[in-house]
């Protein structure tokens, strides 16, 4: 089966092909169909990754994956959230969306760091698809205040998981990719998709 990846993060590409890699599944990004980016309107992150599966979905004629996920502060009433790939108003510009969100906790105490990441992933059997497959995950931790490590991408090197005493940066692939936010959304996809579309 081929499915489409509305998204051009080669990051989120590499840890969802890594979760999928035993199932006989294709999995393309949109950029290599020629797809561009769907407007991001959503007043959710369930909402953008259906205006996202469903754009890739009606642009490349194929089932899709449209993905939106962010981190959420406490602290900062759940900011950078749907805004964390463009917090510092370039999109994915992660080292700028690092220090901005760094400066906005300087004067915050560190038990009063918690954070989470929520991710949506949502499966678009084709464009017009009255029920998609939702799936989602959310992984607690809380912001350090310098970054940790030179793993994964985003927000990684500030997000402490206190379970594992790491930063997400610092984690090995394969136990990021398990207890993540988009890891747990990724196993329930993965069942859905290991028993058939």
């Amino acid at each position: 089966m081929k499915l489409v990846l509305a998204s051009g993060n080669a990051g989120k590409l590499a840890e969802i092909r890594e979760v999928l890699a035993d199932l006989s599944i294709e999995l393309v990004a949109q950029g290599e169909l020629g797809v561009e980016d769907a407007e991001e309107t959503g007043a959710s992150f369930v909402e953008n990754a259906i205006l996202k599966a469903r754009h890739a979905s009606r642009l490349s004629g194929l089932p899709a994956l449209g993905d939106d996920s962010g981190l959420c502060v406490d602290a900062l009433q759940g900011a950078p959230g749907l805004l964390s790939a463009r917090y510092a108003g370039e999109h994915g510009n992660s080292a700028a969306n690092i220090a901005k969100l760094l400066e906005a906790l300087k004067d915050v105490a560190e038990a009063e760091r918690d954070a989470h990441f929520f991710c949506v992933i949502v499966l678009m059997r084709h464009a017009d698809d009255p029920a998609p497959l939702i799936a989602e995950g959310r992984w607690p931790g809380r912001i350090l205040d310098a970054p940790r490590g030179h793993g994964g991408f985003g927000y990684d090197p500030i997000f402490f998981d206190p379970r594992h005493n790491a930063s997400a940066a610092e984690l090995e692939p394969a136990v990021k990719n398990r207890i993540s936010h988009r890891g747990q959304a990724l196993v329930h996809l993965r069942r859905v998709l290991a028993s058939g579309i």
